[in-house]
């Protein structure tokens, strides 16, 4: 699989929303073609691991003394190849091949739904989400404030008539 910078490709700088809706189009076209290298990877290792396994069961029908077949069963043949060095190897490439595929297959996904992310920044900043207040906030002595008055609340008992 290509070295590629993929956390620097997902983050986004709210700073500058137009630089990272330019380079969209670009991120999305370059994890949309490694991931069909990396399907193309793992077709190509599906077809190798498949004609390892054929070439076994030939050569196993063909002498099964080699591989200490006393009898030919489909069973044992089946077994014969999955214990098999060059099987195990080639199956072991596949594997590899299948992980670098969904590995792919999640950067595409990350990629879209960072395009999601900048449609939702690109809202908000319409909406003047991010000009902020004209008087700073000090939420910590808001959210005191609030505890206190839920405190001293608790603290008052009510009497009823009766």
């Amino acid at each position: 699989m290509k070295e590629l910078n993929y956390e620097k490709d997902v983050s986004i700088d709210d700073s500058s929303l137009d630089v990272e809706w330019l380079a969209q189009a670009r991120l999305t076209f370059k994890y949309c073609q490694l991931e069909a290298d990396a399907r193309k990877a793992m077709d190509d290792t599906k077809s190798q691991l498949d004609i390892v396994e054929a070439e076994l069961d030939k050569e196993i029908r063909n002498n099964p003394e080699a591989f200490d077949l006393p009898k030919i069963t489909e069973s044992a043949i089946k077994s014969a190849i999955l214990v098999n060095e060059n099987y195990i190897n080639a199956k072991d490439e596949y594997a590899q091949a299948q992980y670098e595929l969904n590995m792919a297959q999640a950067a595409v996904r990350s990629i879209y739904a960072k395009k999601d992310a900048l449609e939702n920044l690109v809202r908000l900043h319409g909406q003047q989400y991010f000009a902020g207040p004209s008087v700073p906030r000090d939420l910590s002595k808001e959210w005191e404030s609030k505890q206190k008055q839920t405190s001293a609340n608790k603290k008052v008992k009510i009497k009823r008539r009766k």
